[in-house]
């Protein structure tokens, strides 16, 4: 896990190197989340990326392929839930803590060694979508059934957006997807709905990191190899924020070192 008492450290010693004042737990409490979840994001474009430089016979293979490394740090966000069409709506509710949707399968058991769960076509193309609806021949069926994603109302937020499932004879469906990243609890490693912070008790007019207190403190849930980027993103962030030119800077030379 990538801790947050690392990352507080080490933005707190480069604003102090900078002679820029202190990054207060407050300030990185506020930003914290929103830099996990930038890098979060990050990782989708830069596994598109990779994926294009193994067509070009450019990223190295096997245990060094760039898409294997973030394929594997991506599969700690993955989640499978079986959802109910609701009644109402006639439609499927998208999980809260969705990001992007992997699969979906209708449900089914293991005969034979061989699974009877059929996939579920997925569109986003409305038009496309209401030519398959329409097609005599890519018409879905239970063997084939197609779902929608797209739009349905283009005022609701992407988590209260539904997911539209045909043949509506399908009551339930299986679907896997990458959760938005959160926290985990520094004293044992599991999981919390709690997003990372920074816990401290005050000692001597000093802010000082509370190990002892449960849910003081959340860490990040990306890997511990990501400490660094989050300490550049977070430096950005919060020179940004403070218009420390200094913090920002430093951010900026680490992040071109990387490539």
């Amino acid at each position: 896990m990538a801790s947050v008492r690392e990352v507080y450290n080490a933005l707190r010693d480069i604003a102090n190197k900078e002679q820029r004042g202190f990054v207060t737990p407050t300030e990185f409490n506020a930003f914290a989340p929103i830099a996990q979840t930038n890098i979060f994001n990050r990782m989708f474009t830069k596994l598109v990326q990779s994926e294009n430089l193994r067509r070009r016979g450019i990223d190295p293979g096997r245990d060094k392929a760039t898409a294997k490394q973030i394929k594997e740090d991506l599969s700690i966000f993955s989640k499978t839930v079986r959802l109910e069409r609701d009644a109402t709506t006639n439609r499927f509710s998208k999980p809260d803590d969705l990001a992007k949707i992997i699969s979906m399968s209708t449900p089914g058991r293991v005969l034979y060694g061989t699974s009877v769960a059929k996939p579920i076509h997925i569109e986003y193309d409305e038009d496309k979508f209401h030519y398959l609806m329409g097609s005599t021949l890519s018409k879905p069926t239970t063997e084939n059934p197609i779902a929608f994603l797209g739009e349905q109302d283009h005022t609701a937020s992407i988590s209260e957006q539904a997911i539209e499932i045909y043949p509506t004879t399908l009551r339930v469906i299986d679907i896997r997807y990458y959760k938005q990243p959160e926290g985990l609890t520094p004293s044992t490693g599991k999981r919390t709905a709690s997003l990372p912070k920074f816990g401290f008790t005050v000692a001597n007019n000093k802010e000082v990191y509370d190990s002892t207190t449960p849910d003081a403190s959340v860490d990040f849930e990306l890997p511990e190899h990501y400490v660094p980027e989050l300490i550049e993103e977070m430096a950005r962030l919060i020179g940004v924020n403070l218009r420390d030119t200094s913090i920002y800077n430093f951010a900026e030379r680490e992040i071109q070192k990387r490539g």
